[in-house]
């Protein structure tokens, strides 16, 4: 696993979900700044899945690759379903559930930093 890539999602992820949050907070809609963060993000994503899946078929870890697979898919369509629901909901409450789609990647991104390291 590439950790500083694990690391830089993390971190972003957890900058678009204030992001959201502040939006809500001041009732406004999702802006282009933040679907702009949520692109980059997504494309992190696309990256780490495929170095994530040339590293599980060339090691010799203990790793459980349904699950590591799973969590890097799961990874990978949760901002889309975030983005979608906060473009539909035109109240503050699309940002909201924006922001818990940012904050649900880093768990998921430690939880498979845990299952490639353990």
């Amino acid at each position: 696993m590439f950790a500083p890539l694990t690391w830089f999602l993390v971190a972003l992820s957890l900058a678009a979900a204030v992001f959201a949050v502040v939006l809500a907070a001041r009732d406004k809609r999702i802006n282009w700044t933040l679907l702009g963060m949520l692109g980059v993000i997504e494309v992190a994503l696309v990256a780490q899945l495929v170095v994530g899946i040339v590293q599980l078929s060339g090691t010799d870890r203990d790793v459980s690759g349904p699950f590591f697979i799973g969590y890097l898919i799961g990874s990978l369509i949760i901002l889309p379903i975030g983005a979608f629901w906060a473009l539909a909901e035109s109240s503050r409450w699309g940002a909201g559930a924006l922001a818990i789609a940012c904050v649900v990647i880093p768990i998921l991104e430690l939880r498979l930093y845990d299952v490639w390291t353990a």
